[in-house]
């Protein structure tokens, strides 16, 4: 399978590659334009098709792209695959404005091209079994120390994964109440409150915070689970139990990467259309809660 790697930054570096660089069944091709970042990676990872221009690896032929670029630039690199026709999956967010993803997602949709985001949380382990404990509240901090920032970048690209977890925790929550403080035109704090039929599902994120901390809870109906940093893992029903992450478990299975992308590469092989239109809802809550919170 003829695989590119568009954007070779340290998300593709630490996540991304360590899984595709090592699968056989996988022929890489990387695209950047920076020629040393080509001559580096290309060394290090055995690879030979070394892109600066994205036509010109299209013109040799792909059977599916990731795209690692940064975030302004996504819709024009996703919509060139699209059309193309190559099944692609996008890093958070397909874009930092709902009318861009629209525009993207609805390219997709209406050429049956495959395309998904890299939302890893739904496919990492500890947060797939937390899932299936259905517990009726839901609590998710993701915490950053000195890192406030304006409200859209915030939110699109570091809030998402927040809005998203609580979105595939508790599917029925769809009701939303937002709140935040901003300094400025930096943004320290956002709440969001999703609801539904006997749900709560709550995501806080502090950028001011004294700590950098991802936490989840999930509580109710006799059980109650605490994950921290999609590793450690207790269950404090009948007494405190802690699981940690194993000693040789790698990262990239850790945070949902290597399961992300199998799953992916799977239904392009097996020529199953992958739909980007849930992916949209949380880009429309990205949104919401954007305009909330901008005077």
């Amino acid at each position: 399978m003829r695989v590119a790697m568009i954007g070779l930054g340290d998300i593709a570096r630490k996540a991304y590659l360590p899984v595709l660089g090592t699968r056989a069944d996988v022929q890489l091709a990387f695209v950047t334009r920076s020629t040393a970042t080509l001559d580096e990676l290309g060394a290090a990872w055995r690879v030979d098709r070394l892109h600066t221009d994205l036509d010109e690896a299209l013109a040799q032929g792909l059977d599916v792209a990731f795209v690692h670029a940064a975030t302004e630039v996504h819709p024009a690199i996703v919509r060139r695959l699209i059309e193309a026709g190559v099944p692609t999956l996008v890093d958070k967010p397909i874009a930092d404005t709902l009318d861009e993803a629209e525009a993207v997602v609805d390219l997709a949709e209406t050429r049956g091209v495959s395309l998904a985001v890299g939302f890893n949380r739904r496919h990492a382990p500890a947060q797939v079994e937390a899932a299936a404990l259905k517990a009726p509240f839901v609590l998710m901090q993701k915490n950053r120390t000195g890192h406030a920032d304006g409200v859209r970048r915030t939110v699109f690209d570091d809030f998402i994964h927040v809005i998203d977890s609580l979105r595939f925790l508790a599917p029925g929550a769809t009701e939303a109440r937002i709140s935040g403080r901003r300094d400025g035109d930096l943004l320290e704090h956002v709440m969001l409150h999703l609801t539904g039929p006997g749900l709560d599902a709550v995501g806080i994120m502090n950028r001011t915070s004294g700590a950098n901390e991802e936490v989840l809870e999930v509580m109710g109906g006799g059980i109650k689970r605490r994950v921290v940093n999609l590793s450690d893992v207790t269950d404090f029903a009948g007494g405190e139990h802690l699981v940690r992450r194993g000693d040789w478990t790698s990262v990239g299975r850790q945070r949902g990467f290597e399961a992300m992308i199998d799953a992916f590469l799977s239904a392009v092989r097996e020529d199953r259309r992958l739909s980007t239109l849930d992916a949209l809802e949380t880009h429309r809550l990205c949104e919401q809660v954007v305009a909330e919170l901008t005077p």
